[in-house]
């Protein structure tokens, strides 16, 4: 692949405010899919004083060969992750947290009560504090993804990640319809919650499988979309197919909008939690 093109070139900012995010974490005992996933946004994100915290362990179950984070045997749920959380949360001063997490196959419930019970504990010490959940699919289960709604949060985020011609290589061992299934299942049980979604462009998708693929999450119930460029993280990883020029995100924006999602961040730094307080903003106010 070539060289990474000029708009992909930034400065990345640090400072007293990164290293002070950075030091709260590590006393906390607490992970960021920032560090754990090398997001190319962690020094702007640090820096502004915001993270997405990852609850569960730094360790998957599945192994993506677009992601980052690592996989392997996971380490024993921490009952008291949720309250340190809540207090980083508060530390931070943040008004508007995205909570994730790894994917845990090996737990009954997928770890969705886990997922509660953070919700839970923000609520309780912080309770003007708006919460967004990016979870995996649970495998399908219904029963787990009806504990993370019940919970409330504020935006329920699942992400496609790609058109369903590179599941098989991109996302082993997810299933491209049993995650639009889940965004649908979300809506149904609680339509006041809006679910948003992402999807990595530069992996070999074409025009029409992405138009298809924003159709489906369309008629799943998503509501809020974001577009950013897939970048590899190590030489085992899936390379980049593509570079997407920045033009070419804003013609999606323009047509996710069109096609009638409510809010759209795409651009090639976009991530999924990206600007996630601003995103949820717009969405609600239309």
């Amino acid at each position: 692949m070539n060289p990474k093109p000029r708009w992909l070139k930034r400065k990345l900012p640090t400072g007293p405010e990164y290293e002070s995010v950075r030091g709260l974490l590590k006393k906390s005992r607490l992970h960021t899919v920032c560090q754990e996933a090398r997001c190319p946004n962690i020094w702007e994100c640090f820096s502004r004083g915001t993270s997405t915290f990852l609850i569960m362990g730094p360790c998957c179950t599945r192994n993506c060969r677009f992601c980052a984070v690592a996989h392997g045997l996971p380490v024993p749920i921490d009952p008291g992750e949720p309250v340190r959380v809540a207090e980083a949360v508060q530390s931070m001063g943040l008004s508007y947290v995205v909570i994730t997490s790894v994917t845990r196959d090996d737990l009954p419930d997928g770890g969705a009560g886990h997922f509660a019970e953070t919700i839970k504990e923000i609520r309780k010490k912080i309770p003007d504090t708006f919460v967004e959940v990016l979870i995996p699919d649970f495998k399908g289960d219904f029963n787990a993804l009806q504990t993370v709604v019940k919970a409330h949060p504020d935006v329920l985020n699942h992400n496609i990640e790609t058109v369903p011609r590179l599941y098989a290589s991109v996302r082993q061992g997810a299933i491209y319809r049993r995650s639009l299934d889940l965004l649908k299942q979300a809506e149904q049980i609680d339509p006041t919650i809006p679910t948003k979604s992402g999807l990595m462009l530069g992996l070999g998708e074409a025009s029409g499988e992405i138009e298809k693929t924003l159709k489906d999450l369309l008629d799943s119930g998503c509501s809020i979309l974001t577009l950013g460029q897939y970048l590899q993280p190590t030489r085992e990883h899936l390379p980049v197919k593509r570079y997407i020029p920045p033009e070419e995100f804003d013609h999606w924006k323009e047509t996710a909008l069109e096609m009638g999602f409510s809010a759209v961040a795409s651009g090639p730094f976009v991530r999924s939690s990206y600007h996630a307080k601003e995103l949820y903003q717009e969405a609600a106010a239309i």
